[in-house]
């Protein structure tokens, strides 16, 4: 049985403890430097734990006697950790969106005798593991556009959304430059542009650039695709009335300020949808082709317990790519990729076997 501690017992925490624990094969620890954290989000057969980050003493005792740490924790948070996991020799996982700390991460690994393995969760994580299996199945690629939502089903507010994970991940991603390969070139591109529509199922929707979504993928590519990009997917009007804030009120430059007033303004919903599409178009024995993958997953309850479709969907891809690597089926030292899952494991694994419901 492998032991695990999962720091930060938020939601997509609480879920992965859940998942792991309740599937029999790990020993699953949950720390918070909150104690109504852990008791909000305690679930039976796990062990809560009082943690202060930033006490990296305490951090590493914590550390010690496990097989595997996952980071629920905000992005600035974990590059503390890895550094941790590379002294206590624990294999580290996260959910970050942020490149930075993925890229600090990718440095700790290089000298490390276990592996790091970031950006495990939906997007990136999931999303980029689909996009790539796609993109092997061609000759020569055209384009290969990654396109992810995290939605409430009845949307009632004005920016047509409600808040259903991490608000420091939301404005992060709003924020932040974002990688693309645009004609050939590998560049970065500014946030909250690139905007388009589509429908699916019946339904209008709208997609702009956000950063962080793309994983590897951008480097993996690069030299082989036209064009690449990642782009959130929102109801439309959603995408001009954050333009507003961000640029003309100029809140991209407070972001406590604005993760205040969303916090205070936007109500969670536990009524969520995830989106999912990935399409692919380029050659395939001498014919153009285009190939397309696509998901909606609701939220629903997992052996009688409640989940959101957010939590699913993030924690699940988590828990299946520290699986496959408890199984042997991902390496065990250095620097991990999401492109290194091949993504019928993670999409056979017990913990992400809801991708395949609509």
């Amino acid at each position: 049985m492998k032991k695990i501690t999962i720091i930060g017992a938020g939601k997509i925490g609480e879920t992965a403890a859940f998942l792991l624990q309740t599937s029999g094969d790990y020993q699953v620890t949950m720390a918070d430097s909150n104690p109504l954290m852990l008791e909000k989000h305690a679930s039976p057969g796990v062990s809560p734990l009082l943690l202060d980050v930033n006490d990296q003493t305490a951090l590493e005792q914590a550390l010690v006697a496990q097989d595997i740490v996952l980071s629920a924790c905000p992005y600035f948070l974990n590059v503390k950790i890895a550094t941790a996991a590379a002294k206590t020799n624990t294999h580290y996982f996260d959910l970050t969106e942020d490149v930075a700390t993925t890229n600090a991460i990718r440095d700790i690994a290089a000298t490390a005798g276990v592996s790091f393995m970031p950006q495990c969760g939906l997007a990136p994580g999931f999303i980029s593991i689909a996009a790539y299996d796609i993109a092997k199945q061609f000759d020569e690629l055209e384009s290969v556009r990654l396109r992810v939502g995290a939605l409430p089903q009845f949307p009632t507010n004005s920016l047509m959304y409600n808040l259903t994970w991490s608000t420091d991940g939301l404005i992060n991603e709003y924020c932040n430059p974002c990688d693309a390969i645009h004609e050939g070139v590998r560049k970065e591109v500014m946030p909250m542009e690139g905007y388009e529509k589509f429908a699916l199922d019946g339904i209008e929707y709208e997609a702009f650039n956000t950063s962080g979504g793309l994983s590897a993928l951008a480097e993996i590519l690069d030299g082989k695709v036209y064009n690449l990009d990642y782009k959130t997917v929102r109801y439309p009007g959603h995408c001009h009335l954050m333009k507003i804030l961000l640029n003309e009120l100029k809140l991209n430059k407070k972001r406590a300020v604005l993760k205040e007033i969303m916090e205070d303004s936007i109500p969670f919903t536990p009524q969520d949808v995830v989106l999912v599409f990935v399409s692919v178009s380029g050659t395939v024995n001498g014919r153009s082709v285009q190939r397309s993958y696509s998901r909606k997953i609701y939220n629903q309850a997992i052996e009688g317990k409640d989940f959101t479709a957010i939590q699913l969907t993030t924690a699940g891809a988590a828990c299946a790519v520290i699986d496959l690597h408890s199984k042997g089926l991902l390496p065990s030292q250095g620097f991990v990729r999401q492109e290194d899952v091949l993504f019928q494991d993670l999409i056979t694994n017990r913990f992400a076997a809801y991708y395949n419901k609509n």
